[in-house]
């Protein structure tokens, strides 16, 4: 089932509100899990590692995000103003 437009709205900003912080604590825990468990990597490394999982929760929610930013295609057109 497809969402709406103004449901994928509100998920996006509970996405954005409640899950990308959640997956920020949840990323630097795991790599100080991984300083604590490997030792120190190199800060080129910690940064790759920094890019990848940045770029890692996006993936699920691709189709959430699609054409938020727009306007709504179900509403009606409006009249321009002269």
């Amino acid at each position: 089932m497809a969402l709406s437009y103004k449901a994928r709205r509100r998920w996006s900003l509970v996405i954005i509100l409640v899950g990308l912080p959640l997956y920020i604590m949840a990323a630097v825990t795991l790599v100080n899990w991984a300083d604590s468990v490997f030792g120190r990597q190199i800060v080129a490394v910690e940064f790759a590692i920094y890019v990848i999982l940045g770029f890692l929760w996006a993936v699920p929610f691709r189709s959430v995000f699609r054409g938020v930013g727009k306007a709504d295609p179900d509403a009606a057109p409006t009249e321009p103003k002269d």
